[in-house]
């Protein structure tokens, strides 16, 4: 099951296991259960202190298997064959089951642990989803803290019947004690926040004791890391204000175009951009979405959460989302049947009918990876022509199960309530209405700039991007901005990461060319009330 380079890289990591494992599996004469016990033999072969143990049991999943430190109540589960993306998690689940310690913070690892009541948690996912992991390792982690807590990890293409009981259509999804608790990439941090109802407000009086920063970033993607680490290699006060580090990068599936690394993946890139930006005195401030700028001598950034930041200059590097087609239905149907990431949730829609729409090398790079899941491919394109690179629309071209329609506008996603059904657009040669019956709709017609927040404090262009000069300065002094959230044409991550650290030098040079008095630096003092 597992080849020789692989099984020499996890004996590797199993000799960190400080306790002794056992692995129960349930499994049944599928052959998708002999290869998974396949798989955890090899396992057990290279571990003294992993045993396997089969059982017949019925009210389990099959096949699964959980692992279990021997003499406690500490376990995970996998409902499936943990490979692809989710094999660092099955590594992870190994090492932290048999007592090697997480990277967690104290403090949060403490507010697991004193987390009351009890919580069962069923993660459906696909083996190609990149965003799956992250909820998966935390959601397993948080179990091996706090038992109390209970961690399945189900793979929806193998467990079909439940996906469509449950009308799961976009993974990752998360049920927590029968309902669903969460869909999307999803951290420690951000479910702790919601278990634990204080935990925001204790937050944000904390981070509104920080003293005033020299240099703040808000927005953790590439342009943002790329400043943090120019601004800290100054030797200057620099914070970062995320709410999710790495950005859009995360949803990023290859990465083959970044000078000096000939082939990388979203999440790896990610993390190590978050690993070199930890190398210098950076303060992190995750999980914290920015909701109002206020400009003046020092600057102050609100969060979602009611905590205020202050800095002498501010770099926005807040990133771009998905543009949605804003079309009857589809926030009706989002994750259930209207879907951003192809390479997420296609094995999903195995064997159905399923448009993306959009020409350009998104779209057309969906509709040739869904090509080889699903049974067929409509994609739409609202042009007369495709705007994918050639190479690509040659290899869309010669795919049998895909057709392409270009010059229709879509007008409609259609569903029966509970999930998509059909589409249909408007032939834009002709206005006459179409309507195709399906099962998906993917979107993929480019970005919208994260600037919402911002209206009515700096100037924005007319598709809402942040207007900067040469040095990234925005029309506020000590404001300045970086990545695909600006005017800069060409949304590349070599083109954020340029920017954020031209931004980060012209934030430096703006700090040395102006004056600030002792005052401006000291952190808000409480208000003291006094009654006689």
């Amino acid at each position: 099951m597992l080849d020789a380079t692989l099984k020499s890289q996890l004996k590797a990591y199993l000799e960190k296991v400080v306790q002794p494992i056992e692995i129960v599996a349930s499994l049944d004469d599928s052959d998708k259960s002999r290869e998974l016990q396949a798989m955890l033999q090899d396992i057990v072969l290279l571990s003294e202190k992993i045993t396997l143990v089969e059982r017949s049991d019925d009210s389990e999943r099959k096949p699964s298997f959980s692992i279990n430190r021997v003499g406690s109540d500490v376990g995970v589960r996998f409902a499936g064959i943990p490979m692809g993306h989710e094999f660092t998690s099955l590594v992870l689940a190994l090492l932290q089951v048999g007592g090697h310690p997480s990277k967690l913070e104290p403090a949060v690892i403490e507010q697991i642990r004193n987390l009351e009541g009890d919580y069962r948690f069923e993660t459906y996912i696909s083996l190609t989803c990149q965003n799956c992991p992250e909820v998966v390792q935390a959601l397993n982690l948080m179990s091996i803290i706090n038992p109390r807590i209970q961690s399945v990890t189900i793979d929806g293409a193998l467990f079909q019947d439940e996906v469509e009981a449950r009308h799961i259509m976009a993974v990752p999804t998360t049920y927590m004690n029968g309902e669903v608790f969460g869909q999307g990439r999803t951290g420690v941090e951000e479910i702790l926040a919601k278990l634990d109802s204080g935990a925001g407000a204790r937050q944000a009086t904390e981070l509104s004791k920080k003293d005033v920063f020299d240099v703040l970033i808000v927005g953790g993607g590439p342009a943002g890391a790329a400043a943090a680490i120019y601004a800290a290699r100054k030797g200057i006060r620099t914070g970062v204000l995320a709410e999710r580090f790495g950005g859009q990068v995360l949803d990023t599936l290859a990465i083959e175009n970044f000078v000096s690394v000939r082939e990388t993946d979203g999440p790896h890139f990610a993390a190590a951009l978050e690993q070199h930006v930890k190398e210098y005195e950076v303060d992190i401030m995750n999980m914290q979405r920015a909701a109002i700028l206020k400009p003046g001598k020092i600057i102050e950034i609100e969060t979602a959460g009611g905590a205020v930041l202050r800095s002498k200059t501010v770099i926005l590097a807040t990133g771009a989302r998905w543009r949605e087609i804003n079309v009857p239905g589809e926030q009706q149907y989002r994750n259930h049947g209207v879907a951003y990431c192809p390479h997420c949730d296609g094995p999903l829609f195995k064997g159905k009918r399923v448009a993306v729409i959009g020409g350009g090398n998104s779209g057309v790079e969906a509709a040739i990876d869904l090509a080889g899941i699903v049974s067929h491919v409509t994609l739409i394109e609202y042009d007369h022509a495709l705007r994918a690179d050639a190479v690509l629309q040659r290899k869309l071209h010669s795919l049998p199960n895909v057709t392409v329609i270009k010059s229709a506008k879509t007008s409609e996603i259609h569903g029966d309530g509970s999930k998509v059904n059909a589409l249909s657009y408007t032939d834009r040669n002709t206005e006459a209405s179409v309507k195709l019956e399906l099962e998906g709709v993917f979107v993929q017609i480019g970005l919208v700039p994260n600037t919402e927040w911002l209206k009515g404090t700096v100037a924005l262009s007319r598709r809402g991007e942040i207007e900067i000069d040469a040095k990234g300065q925005t029309s506020i002094p000590g404001v300045f901005a970086a990545g695909d959230v600006t005017t800069v044409p060409y949304k590349q991550i070599v083109i954020a990461v340029g920017e954020g650290a031209k931004a980060s030098l012209s934030a430096f040079d703006h700090l040395i060319r102006t004056s600030f008095d002792d005052a401006d630096s000291e952190a808000p003092q409480a208000e003291v009330a006094v009654t006689a």
